[in-house]
């Protein structure tokens, strides 16, 4: 994937800088390995909330988004339980479709 992303280009034809996250070590609930990324972070005004999983890299992959975003603040957010659900942080972030009718579950 990083040598497709390296061939990438915008709309001049200029390179992305393309800037290597860890991976947290593999999550796996039922046999299936869970979504488990740093990528899946979230850009708000004046911070970047980064998913956070209690692993060893945790504090590599926020020192390394608090160089890349400097004028924001990281906040490093334990989603293990929402990985369990298929998404991260920017996945919860999303838009819901016209007609998608949202309940309330205790």
């Amino acid at each position: 994937m990083e040598e497709e992303l390296e061939r990438f280009s915008d709309q001049d034809q200029n390179s992305f800088h393309l800037i290597p996250l860890p991976l947290p070590k593999a999550i796996y609930e039922n046999g299936k390995r869970l979504p488990a990324t740093y990528a899946n972070f979230l850009i708000l005004n004046g911070a970047v909330l980064m998913p956070s999983y209690n692993d060893d890299n945790d504090d590599l992959a926020q020192a390394i988004l608090q160089r890349a975003f400097p004028r924001h603040e990281i906040i490093a957010i334990d989603c293990t339980t929402l990985i369990r659900q298929g998404g991260s942080l920017h996945c919860v972030s999303m838009q819901f479709p016209k007609g998608v009718e949202l309940k309330e579950t205790l």
